[in-house]
């Protein structure tokens, strides 16, 4: 017998007017779960974007705080969560093919705890299929209630049945959970959660909730510490951090935040992701005004066209964000700029595509991202009719690659024989003989080095410029 708490589409649309609770004693480990993990070990495959790789570590930081040890092989661990992606069909067809392998694994040691939770998890479809057609998932949870990880573990021990608790809600802000970082010296922190943009292709909004935003001062204290424990670089992370603060009683938005978080004097501070309609021009001046708010901004424009950025509900047209893109240009000093990009959204003319190939040789970006449009059950989008066939939406994709690929080369050609400042991750996954980092207009530079200067940031002169990447030699003086 299973508890079953499923989603709710309808319910997960909703917007009130009410403030989000901001709960800072909700997270416990019961007496009973405080040692469950001893001798034992977890595994965690993260799927998808930054709110996700953030919300790993606090999975990380909940399952230590019971004991757990991380393990690197999936194969030997004890449990096994997979937290997930839901924005394309492609991503979702992987956690069903791991699901589906892991199958073995449960057979051959029928204690295995195995997991699924994130935003595949608010969906019904997908809920579904799991209690239907995968035995071998004993838990279930979504985006909402990561904090009841102990309670959902302690109730899949004791009863022994397969639980579904997911909640379709507009959220809270759960502030006193434990964390694990990934990087000793790069962290992400969380500066509001949730969208309420509702692009009609997006199912973000349906498994993240309404915007809401966590307080300036808890913003603060977090980053403090992270000076204090020594990180060199901070991410402010939401699924559109521009609108922070709009639910707030505070008169406060997101460049009076950029400007107190510059203020705390960590060297490198970042933010992701941008909605181009909320970009306003005190952003960019903060920006440009303070040193340690790093010269690179990612715009999303999704498509060149007007009258398909109407049906995909962005809600600016393209001659805005020419204008906004420029503004950007002409103040910040050295600006690196990448962008979203969706080919193929229904009945996509061969005219407007060439909009969107036009948008990228105007803007020249330093990297984008793109994808093939993929209809999410659900979402407006997902209802509309599209005559274009998938070999034409491959085509397209092919011809503007080719064009983005260009243009991320001719940009970094400008760093041939420079001297860079470059955080030093560690080394490289492709040739461990070599130090891998970050400029501050995120360039990924692998280089030649001092292995003791990982977590540091150093000067490295650039001696090739190749389409994806920088190669070079560390200034030593």
């Amino acid at each position: 017998m299973e508890k079953l708490s499923g989603p709710d589409l309808s319910m997960a649309k909703q917007r009130g007017k009410a403030t989000a609770q901001v709960l800072k004693d909700v997270f416990e480990i019961p007496a009973s779960m405080q040692n469950v993990g001893h001798g034992k070990t977890y595994f965690i495959r993260t799927y998808g974007c930054q709110a996700n790789e953030r919300d790993s570590e606090t999975l990380r930081g909940i399952l230590e705080g019971m004991g757990y040890v991380q393990n690197e092989i999936m194969e030997a661990a004890d449990l096994i969560l997979l937290n997930t992606c839901a924005i394309r069909e492609n991503a979702e067809q992987k956690v069903f093919g791991k699901v589906g392998n892991l199958k073995r694994l449960k057979k051959e040691n029928p204690d295995l705890i195995i997991g699924i939770c994130g935003c595949m998890a608010q969906e019904e479809s997908v809920v579904e299929a799991i209690t239907k057609k995968y035995p071998q998932v004993d838990l279930v949870f979504g985006t909402h209630n990561l904090h009841r990880l102990p309670q959902l573990l302690e109730a899949v021990m004791t009863k022994h049945e397969r639980i579904v608790e997911v909640w379709s809600k507009e959220g809270d802000v759960v502030e006193n959970v434990p964390t694990v970082r990934n990087h000793a010296k790069k962290a992400w922190v969380n500066i509001m959660y949730g969208c309420d943009k509702f692009c009609t292709y997006c199912i973000v909004p349906y498994t993240r909730g309404k915007e809401r935003s966590r307080s300036m001062d808890d913003i603060l204290e977090e980053v403090n510490t992270l000076k204090k424990e020594g990180y060199q670089d901070i991410t402010l992370l939401g699924q559109n951090v521009n609108s922070y603060g709009k639910d707030l009683d505070a008169d406060i938005d997101f460049a009076t935040l950029l400007e107190a978080v510059s203020k705390t004097g960590i060297p490198r501070i970042r933010f992701t992701t941008s909605h181009p309609w909320d970009f306003n021009e005190r952003m960019i001046d903060m920006i440009a005004k303070y040193d340690n708010l790093m010269p690179f901004v990612h715009l999303p424009v999704q498509s060149g066209d007007n009258e398909v950025l109407k049906r995909m509900g962005r809600r600016y047209t393209i001659e805005a964000y020419k204008e906004l893109f420029d503004r950007i240009k002409a103040t910040i000093p050295n600006v690196a700029i990448s962008t979203d990009i969706i080919v193929g959204f229904p009945n996509e003319t061969d005219e407007q595509f060439q909009h969107t190939l036009d948008i990228v040789d105007y803007c020249q970006y330093d990297n984008a991202y793109t994808f093939i449009y993929s209809p999410r059950k659900g979402t407006p989008a997902a209802r509309m009719e599209d005559n274009i066939p998938l070999k034409v939406k491959e085509e397209r994709l092919q011809i503007l690659n080719e064009k983005v690929n260009h243009y991320a080369w001719l940009n970094n050609q400008k760093y041939q024989g420079k001297r860079v400042p470059v955080l030093v991750d560690g080394p490289s996954k492709k040739n461990p003989n070599v130090l891998t980092g970050y400029t501050e207009t995120q360039k990924l530079v692998n280089f030649e080095g001092d292995f003791h200067c990982v977590g540091k940031i150093v000067e490295v002169e650039i001696t090739e410029a190749q389409t994806w990447a920088l190669k070079g030699k560390m200034v030593i003086e």
